[in-house]
């Protein structure tokens, strides 16, 4: 498994015409998380997302540093990012070529130079994902699960270390949610998934309870799941 590690990371963001300059995101967070599955839990605004858009350069720190295997991510950006893939909510964010194949062979650009043969790489990923009938299709006229499961693939199709998550089932019905929900359960890369499906997080092998910006539990996740739940009644 890979290491995450934040050391003493804060964020804080600017509030361009706001009552105050800067508000506090995260407070100053410690952690080292080594887990194969690493849940984020917590209400909307709670802080979840940023943690987890730190774990690939996606959010600065203000303060302190975040190590993924020792890299700092902030000077070893690149890097890192080949080792971290990241999953949006809204599969929009990631999906933009006209095509499903041209979208996973854009993913493969930097492994595979040669075009006819990238062509041929991104095909078989969207085979090993039951993906290859839709190859020629728009990714406009994707349903919502097929458009999540095609932005997986593309972030799988280049073997990342981590696979970071960002509530990714928030958008899907109850059966896709259950189909990608499997799917990230059944990959061998470290997992570290933000939700408000406290399902899933129960599956998970630790998880962190974020409230107000800050790690208010982090344990064993039927505890955490089970204190967030009495918080919120």
């Amino acid at each position: 498994m890979s290491r995450i590690e934040l050391d003493r990371v804060g964020v804080r963001a600017a509030t361009p015409g706001g009552p105050v300059p800067e508000v506090t995101v995260l407070r100053e967070t410690t952690l080292d998380l080594t887990e194969q599955r690493i849940a984020l839990i917590g209400p909307n605004g709670s802080g979840k997302s940023t943690l987890a858009r730190l774990v690939n350069g996606l959010v600065e720190p203000t303060s302190g540093r975040v190590l993924v295997d020792g890299l700092d991510v902030a000077k070893k950006g690149r890097e890192v990012r080949r080792r971290v893939g990241f999953v949006f909510t809204d599969p929009s964010a990631q999906l933009v070529m006209p095509t499903v194949v041209e979208d996973v062979a854009l993913s493969l650009r930097h492994q595979v130079r040669a075009r006819e043969a990238r062509t041929a790489a991104a095909r078989a990923v969207l085979a090993s994902y039951g993906l290859d009938e839709l190859a020629d299709r728009s990714v406009h006229t994707l349903s919502g699960g097929q458009r999540q499961l095609l932005a997986l693939a593309g972030v799988l199709a280049t073997d990342p270390a981590v696979l970071v998550a960002d509530e990714p089932t928030t958008l899907l019905d109850l059966r896709n949610a259950r189909m990608i929900g499997d799917l990230l359960f059944g990959l061998p890369q470290q997992l570290v998934l933000a939700t408000h499906d406290l399902d899933l997080a129960l599956r998970c092998d630790r998880a962190l309870l974020i409230d107000d910006g800050a790690v208010v539990a982090d344990g064993a996740p039927a505890e955490v799941v089970a204190r967030y739940r009495a918080t919120v009644g």
